[in-house]
């Protein structure tokens, strides 16, 4: 399977979980090429925006496991082209 560039937004109500958001972000480290994080104190929540380069499984993989966290929203876009194309 081709890697693809994608872009995880979550966002991170229940910040009591935010130690296991980071354990997966961890977990597929060696995906990531860039990671934003913003604790938006005012609001009580953190928003984390995940630049990835892999095959779209491992993609699926961590959306769904950040997905199933109570608290946590993620929103997944895939580029259109394999890398380098």
């Amino acid at each position: 399977m081709e890697n693809r560039i994608s872009v995880v937004s979550i966002i991170v109500e229940d910040t009591g979980v935010s130690s296991q958001v980071n354990e997966l972000l961890h977990e597929f480290g060696q995906y990531i090429v860039g990671r934003l994080g913003i604790p938006y104190k005012d609001r009580g929540i953190s928003i984390i925006c995940i630049v990835l380069d892999a095959p779209g499984d491992i993609v699926s993989s961590l959306s769904g496991k950040l997905g199933m966290l109570k608290g946590v929203s993620i929103k997944t876009i895939v580029a259109k082209q394999p890398k380098g194309k």
